[in-house]
């Protein structure tokens, strides 16, 4: 077997410091560099026997594909899509779940040049006439299984440039079976000539507030996940790695393809329909997972079901992003383990910025420092830096003329949007948070959910961290409610568990727990109990609908 361990370094120069954290990370990549050709396909001619992915399901169904699996098969629907007509530049929607299809899918759109879009199949025919009309998407691979197709099929009538339909899993009327016509195309694919700096992939973001924007990157954003990858998830050829992640979401483009593979990692998938926490440990500890990533909800699941009745002895590591690190869970999840939580912040028009990388020691609840592939600072709503221990925006310093390699092309079709997101050498994120004096940074919240209230600037997540806490709460939301003499004030709008019901006794008792736990003035001054709280399809708050009945009720 060829040593993979040091594959990805053609791709970049590093530097590190005495303990071994990264200081420096340049890419050095040729003009022509395609994910498809030189990753899979070049580890597969090095080590075709190498495992690429161990996928399995709930009812029992078990796959291992080799890079040699992955190259051949991807030159089979890279075939397939060309006789199609698909060429470069085309826009191919792919709404796969966890089925393994889709790697075959991306990767083959990877290698002539088209741009492919993953999509949650939680979309409906609202959501496609949008996206299809947005983006004029040409075809679309999806799967046979609940009611997507149907969802396809009543927008298609409204969306022109749909030409073809292709399903998994299934048979449907009007629809090319995917996995019949892979196989009579030729495993053989001569490379199609595509620029690094060409579109290769295309995220419909899910913002809280209006339309999904649509964000396109170039075939360098593969690259910039080797950070990612090796100096945060701390992949390794000889590892096996599962991220919690759909792959209509952005976060398995982070954990589950460009860089593993670029590392040399097996990447573990479980393809299931309703997260159940046992089912998920069993699997970690059947395959013997070695690294491991999921946003803080799973690991709250996790530390309830009792991790104690599984043996996690194979995991050497694990992260966490999605949303802000509760330090509890950091704290329970260490008891348990032995290992300390990781936590890393990007969006999806970056890869990743602030993280603590390999080799750092982590600081519960902190998003750790940034990485070196971006120059990050804090500013207030000036553009000026603010001081250690002061709020600001999380921006990005770039050129002034032109986007760099290591953020997203730009809002596609959207100028305007692109604008208003980076001028003046910033780009901004629309998150905020506090340097301190080691220089790492703590997240506040979204630049529209910092609460001025009486002079103070309040962030949401301290709050509604301290109230997870509380046994009473399933879910909660923070954000500023109007008043007329201190301008807002803290509202909390919560989600009982199922053995409390809402009182004025537990509202004190909840004033009064967030009082101990944290400054005073931060407590929620307005509880209000909900039976569930407004979200986006991408299960993120939509504290705008929030902070809206709240000004019409006043």
């Amino acid at each position: 077997m060829v040593d993979l361990e040091n594959f990805y370094k053609q791709f970049c120069k590093e530097e590190f410091d005495a303990n071994g954290v990264l200081t420096k990370f340049e890419l050095t990549y040729k003009d022509n560099y395609n994910f498809g050709y030189d990753v899979v396909d070049a580890i597969a001619a090095l080590a075709p026997e190498k495992r690429a992915m161990i996928w399995c399901n709930e009812h029992g169904e078990e796959k291992v594909f080799t890079y040699a699996d992955i190259s051949r098969m991807s030159n089979k629907a890279a075939n397939l899509f060309t006789r199609l007509g698909i060429k470069k530049g085309d826009m191919v929607m792919l709404v796969l779940k966890r089925h393994y299809q889709y790697w075959f899918a991306i990767t083959a759109l990877h290698k002539i040049g088209a741009i492919a879009i993953p999509a949650t199949n939680l979309l409906t025919k609202k959501d496609f006439v949008y996206r299809f009309n947005a983006a004029d998407v040409k075809a679309i691979v999806c799967t046979g299984e609940g009611e997507v197709a149907e969802h396809v099929d009543a927008a298609q009538p409204e969306c022109p440039t749909l030409q073809h339909k292709l399903m998994v899993r299934g048979k449907r009327e009007g629809w090319l079976d995917f996995d019949s016509l892979l196989e009579q195309e030729s495993d053989q694919l001569e490379r199609v000539q595509t620029n690094v700096n060409e579109g290769m992939l295309l995220y419909f973001t899910s913002g809280t507030t209006g339309y999904p924007k649509m964000v396109l990157h170039a075939h360098t954003y593969a690259l910039c996940h080797i950070v990612t990858a090796k100096h945060w998830l701390n992949n390794h050829a000889d590892g096996l790695h599962l991220t919690v992640s759909e792959t209509g979401w952005g976060k398995a483009a982070w954990g589950k393809l460009y860089g593993q593979w670029t590392c040399g990692t097996c990447i573990f998938v479980y393809d299931f329909d309703k997260f159940a926490p046992s089912d998920l440990l069993h699997m970690i500890q059947k395959y013997r997972i070695t690294s491991f990533c999921a946003p803080p909800t799973i690991y709250r699941f996790f530390i309830k079901e009792g991790m104690e009745n599984y043996d996690l002895s194979s995991l050497q590591y694990a992260c966490i992003a999605g949303e802000a690190l509760n330090p509890e869970v950091y704290n329970r999840f260490y008891e348990f383990t032995g290992l300390k939580l990781m936590e890393g912040f990007g969006q999806t028009e970056t890869t990743l910025v602030i993280a603590n990388l390999k080799g750092m020691e982590p600081k519960p609840g902190s998003m750790g420092r940034p990485s070196p592939l971006y120059n990050v600072d804090l500013v207030d709503e000036d553009g000026n830096s603010v001081p250690t221990g002061s709020v600001g925006e999380i921006v990005v310093r770039t050129p002034k003329d032109h986007l760099p390699f290591n953020l997203f092309m730009g809002y596609y079709r959207a100028p305007e949007l692109t604008e208003n997101a980076w001028h003046d050498g910033l780009f901004h994120t629309g998150d905020t948070a506090w340097r301190d004096e080691d220089g790492y940074f703590w997240y506040v919240g979204r630049t529209d959910d910092v609460i001025k209230s009486s002079g103070y600037r309040i962030g949401p997540f301290e709050i509604e961290s301290v109230l997870m806490e509380h046994p009473a709460v399933l879910e909660c939301a923070i954000t500023g409610a109007p008043d007329p003499v201190r301008g807002q004030v803290v509202k909390a709008t919560i989600v009982l568990t199922k053995q409390y019901t809402a009182s004025e006794e537990l509202t004190k008792e909840l004033q009064n727990y967030v009082k101990k736990q944290t400054a005073p003035y931060k407590y929620p001054r307005i509880v209000e109990f909900v039976p569930e709280l407004p979200k986006t399809i991408s299960g993120k708050i939509r504290r705008v609908e929030i902070r809206k009945a709240s000004q019409e009720q006043q």
